[in-house]
């Protein structure tokens, strides 16, 4: 069994959780045979076997591209958060304390969790259309360094006054809905945006979220998000915002928009969307549900 390391050197505050970093740790845990490997050359992804394990350090892309390896050589995926956002990790229930996820990462504990997949690609935490693109299409290295998984919700907040949304059709298996809209996102886990819950979520439910808002004014917008975070529980819907759970999901829009999968930028609309269930074996010791 080989551990590969595949680290961003950029990850974390100006690189800190690089793969110096991981590696420390790793081998206070008792974990020996790790070898270096980067996307930047890929003459390595041949060589990994199914019972490896890919130690993926950095953020939600990393950690996405690092899942599509995994799913492909039958590996298992081992996250070690490093990024501004960490959503996948969150759905994991990982502790902060890098020690206690290496000590995790030795005693080789895994669960099965879903993945969704697309004509555009895969994503294992959130597709977004609309508003919630603007982050990545848009992005403030500034904002992101001293504000960190908040410079997403800053960055929302910047561009929501001029945002009128766009015209779309949401079509799952519970039912279908159609209107001008501010975001939607389609969620394979139980949280997107740097730490956002969908409530009654999980990544092993089998099932896709779909989180899509009406354009409204700031304080309708407040209103329901505070409300939603307080209840714990689903609007379905509402007058702000609309909640479905499908295995499948397509939207259409109008006029073509971007799509950003994991925090990058995936392709165009429309989007067509299906849970790959109990795919993907991951290190935790238990999935969050919300």
């Amino acid at each position: 069994m080989v551990y590969w390391l595949m680290a961003n050197p950029k990850a974390g505050e100006e690189g800190s959780r690089g793969a110096d970093f991981w590696r420390k740790h790793l081998e206070a845990a008792g974990i020996s045979g790790i070898r270096d490997c980067s996307l930047a050359d890929t003459g390595w992804t041949g060589e990994i076997a199914a019972r490896d394990i890919l130690l993926a350090a950095g953020g939600d892309g990393s950690v996405n591209a690092a899942a599509a390896l995994c799913l492909e050589s039958g590996a298992t995926l081992a996250v070690l958060p490093s990024g501004t956002a960490n959503d996948f990790a969150r759905n994991l229930g990982l502790p902060e304390d890098p020690r206690k996820i290496c000590d995790l990462v030795s005693a080789g504990r895994t669960r099965k969790v879903d993945v969704a997949v697309a004509r555009q690609g895969m994503f294992l935490n959130v597709a977004h259309i609309g508003l919630g693109t603007l982050p990545v299409r848009e992005p403030s290295g500034e904002a992101k360094r001293f504000l960190g998984r908040f410079s997403y919700v800053a960055a929302l907040l910047q561009k929501l006054s001029a945002y009128r949304g766009f015209h779309g059709r949401i079509e799952t298996r519970a039912g279908n809905v159609t209107g001008r809209w501010l975001t939607i996102a389609v969620s394979s886990g139980a949280f997107f945006g740097g730490g956002n819950e969908i409530p009654e979520a999980s990544a092993g439910d089998g099932q896709l979220d779909v989180i899509a808002v009406r354009p409204r004014s700031m304080f309708q917008l407040l209103l329901t998000f505070i409300t939603v975070r307080l209840s714990r529980s689903s609007p379905k819907r509402t007058s702000t915002v609309v909640h479905l759970k499908s295995p499948e999901v397509r939207v259409i829009t109008r006029s073509p928009k971007t799509i950003t999968m994991d925090g990058e930028i995936a392709g165009k609309t429309p989007l067509d969307a299906k849970c790959r269930p109990a795919c993907l074996e991951v290190i935790c010791e238990e999935l969050v549900t919300t």
